[in-house]
């Protein structure tokens, strides 16, 4: 499949087909990495883990949230 890269801003872009991301698993909004090897742009899926607080915060129930733990009196110069 043949494709051009155009301009979108002040970068350079190319424009994936559907059936392009849907064949290589790819998903809209997904992280990717970009590699350049020996003149060529390889796209890969990122290995980077990124959270969301809303979902996370959304996890804690009654059954995984702990109590209140003491770390001892201050030993330096600590404001409680």
């Amino acid at each position: 499949m043949e494709a051009v890269i155009r301009k979108w801003g002040n970068s350079p872009a190319v424009r994936l087909p559907t059936n392009v991301l849907r064949e290589a698993g790819y998903q809209l909004e997904q992280k990717v990495d970009l590699i350049v090897s020996r003149g060529r742009i390889v796209i890969q899926p990122s290995e980077k883990v990124e959270y969301d607080l809303d979902d996370l915060i959304s996890g804690i129930n009654s059954s995984n949230v702990h109590n209140e733990v003491s770390f001892g009196s201050p030993v330096g110069n600590e404001v409680l």
